[in-house]
């Protein structure tokens, strides 16, 4: 079993069925992350050296009681590849019967690779044009990183959604329109966009600015990708 240094736990949703499509899911919330977003809505998940809330004997416990019930687990963040037990954690899950999804922004490539065996689902969170990372992450690289994961992640053929926040101080038509581009010819067939959330960001900036859905690109996007694949999440 995981110690509680191998696998720190900030959070515990019990019951979703939008953190993995079509699925009724727990989702369990990692805590630490290698950058910080500019529009993050978790922020307290970020600092890596936090002790997490819930043990993961207690989790193990509670999925003992939804076998049956539930289809599978999600592992959210923070980032949950920066935990050293994770793989651990995953196998029990599958060992309880559940199917396992991850939420992840790719900043551990190899370490994502390593996991891709015990994956049903990942959601991959694709911040911005891979060469203007670090104007959301702020940490220089980033991008580099998120795309030697995506790239693993199209080739295991493991089920991939891709989603991308968007907010209008950060990531312009042009910049959404040249992203979902180049996602399209990487070979992504699941696209979100993801609307910026208020609650829980940190950043001044962004919180008085108004963010206004663009119908006219919401359809210049969904038009790169086949019927349906575009959805707003």
């Amino acid at each position: 079993m995981p110690s509680s240094t191998d696998l720190r736990i900030g959070g515990l949703t019990r019951l979703s069925s939008c953190d993995w499509p079509g699925e009724l899911v727990a989702t369990i919330f990692c805590q630490g992350c290698p950058w910080a977003c500019r529009y993050c809505h978790n922020p307290h998940l970020i600092p890596a050296g936090r002790e997490g809330d819930v043990p993961w004997a207690g989790v193990l416990a509670f999925l003992q009681t939804r076998r049956g019930l539930l289809d599978g687990v999600v592992f959210s963040g923070g980032e949950p590849t920066l935990q050293a037990g994770l793989a651990e954690a995953m196998a029990a899950v599958r060992d309880l019967g559940f199917r396992v999804g991850l939420h992840s922004g790719g900043p551990y490539p190899d370490r994502l690779a390593a996991l891709l065996p015990l994956l049903d689902w990942v959601g991959f969170d694709v911040k911005a044009p891979f060469e203007a990372y670090a104007r959301i992450t702020g940490v220089p690289g980033s991008g580099e990183r998120a795309r030697a994961s995506l790239d693993l992640l199209l080739a295991s053929g493991v089920d991939l959604e891709v989603r991308t926040t968007v907010h209008p101080a950060l990531l312009g038509a042009e910049d959404l329109t040249a992203l979902a581009t180049s996602l399209r010819d990487l070979g992504v067939r699941r696209y979100v966009l993801q609307p910026f959330r208020p609650q829980g960001c940190a950043d001044p900036d962004l919180l008085t600015r108004a963010v206004v859905q663009d119908g006219t690109l919401l359809a210049r996007l969904a038009a790169l990708f086949p019927a349906g694949a575009v959805r707003v999440g």
